[in-house]
């Protein structure tokens, strides 16, 4: 089974990870100076949850966002 959320799809996403140096030019330096932009991955969080699908109860990988809005309901 995969990461991905099966009510809505939700899945891992590439971003970057943006590592500055330097003092802030608000707090009396010359400003952040961007170091290293590495990539990184942002996970959904996902919960395993029994919902009752027309009488019978399965359990799916559900993202938090769809649990909080009433998507699906709990067994």
């Amino acid at each position: 089974m995969s990461r991905v959320c099966e009510i809505c799809g939700k899945h891992k996403t590439v971003g970057g990870h943006i590592t500055r140096r330097g003092l802030a030019k608000k707090k009396g330096g010359i400003g952040m100076h961007v170091v290293k932009n590495t990539k990184r991955t942002f996970s959904p969080n996902l919960q395993t949850v029994k919902i009752n699908d027309n009488g019978t109860i399965k359990t799916i990988k559900v993202c938090t966002a769809c649990i909080r809005s009433n998507r699906i309901v709990k067994a």
